[in-house]
């Protein structure tokens, strides 16, 4: 199945997945979509994720949900930058999600970073999705 927007669907997998309650939710696995995964378990809203190949070049990653007194911990994620529009941010001008509260996910030219680390470095880049 041929996606146009892989890191959206992978997006929309985990917020249905917090929508029915599930433990665990498994993606297609990229290189992209494992950069976004590390930084959403370096800062706390995933518990883990494990890639497992199936051999002629297919594999998958199973993503373990994290929940607080039975809520999920993430509470809203939405994509930014969108194939039919992308939104290219400067250091200067990365948004600040929910007050601080929240977090935006960057791909920049020093890799895939949260908005505080991208801040901290005094890179910009492109503003793959919000979390908070």
């Amino acid at each position: 199945m041929s996606l146009s927007d892989p890191l959206g669907d992978m997006l929309t997998r985990i917020r249905n997945a917090y929508g029915r309650k599930k433990n665990s939710v498994s993606t297609p696995a990229s290189r992209l979509r494992a950069r976004v995964l590390d930084v959403l378990k370096a800062e706390g809203y995933i518990r883990d994720y494990s890639q497992t190949d199936f051999g002629n070049g297919k594999s998958e990653l199973e993503i373990e949900l994290k929940y607080f007194d039975g809520s999920p911990v993430v509470r809203e994620i939405s994509r930014v930058s969108k194939p039919g529009r992308r939104v290219y941010v400067s250091a200067k001008s990365i948004p600040q999600v929910a007050n601080g509260l929240g977090i935006a996910i960057l791909s920049t030219p020093k890799g895939v970073m949260a908005d505080h680390e991208a801040r901290e470095q005094n890179v910009g880049g492109e503003v793959l999705c919000q979390v908070f």
